[in-house]
């Protein structure tokens, strides 16, 4: 099976949310034979000093990124469209489709809804989602695809850390064009 993906990558905390709990959090894409993207996070800290969502059904849901959530963003090189997939530790998840930098927003339709699967243990939480690429149609085609990965981190207190592969200048914005950083082939 040829499979087309990233080496594990750290994601970065941006400097005007430092986070007390956190130590880290590694990713890794990649896109299956089948079509499928594959998007593996995994946080690592003080973990029982942090706020994860405890497990719900695998259902859509907005503002998954208001709480802890991993997200990531795809489109097709060149383009000005893309999307943006969030994927919480409770399972939930939410597709958005953008057709420029953050504008017309809309919930695409989509075959199937992501498999996520999480993992808890005492330093660390894994949290695994697949993610049907040919539902996604502005990706149709495109040879390869751009990606950004990035996380939300929320700690006990409330305090939020925002986390991505580059971050853009001044306040976090992970639909940032310039923090596309990850070429997948397809």
């Amino acid at each position: 099976m040829e499979i087309a993906e990233s080496e594990w990558a750290a994601l970065v905390g941006h400097s005007s949310t430092p986070s007390h709990a956190t130590r880290g959090i590694k990713v890794h894409a990649q896109v299956e034979e089948s079509g499928i993207g594959v998007f593996r996070f995994v946080l690592q800290g003080a973990i029982s000093r942090l706020r994860i969502p405890p497990a719900k059904s695998t259902e859509r849901a907005d503002g998954l990124w208001k709480h802890t959530c991993f997200e990531a963003f795809i489109k097709a090189p060149g383009a000005a469209g893309y999307y943006e997939l969030n994927f919480a530790p409770s399972r939930q998840w939410a597709v958005y489709r953008f057709h420029a930098y953050r504008e017309a927003m809309s919930s695409p339709d989509i075959g199937r809804p992501p498999e996520i699967s999480v993992r808890h243990f005492a330093d660390r939480v894994e949290v695994d989602a697949a993610v049907r690429l040919h539902d996604l149609i502005g990706l149709q085609g495109a040879p390869s695809l751009m990606v950004a990965l990035s996380a939300v981190v929320e700690e006990e207190d409330g305090r939020i850390s925002y986390w991505a592969l580059k971050h853009a200048p001044g306040t976090p914005d992970f639909h940032w064009p310039d923090g596309f950083v990850l070429e997948l082939e397809r």
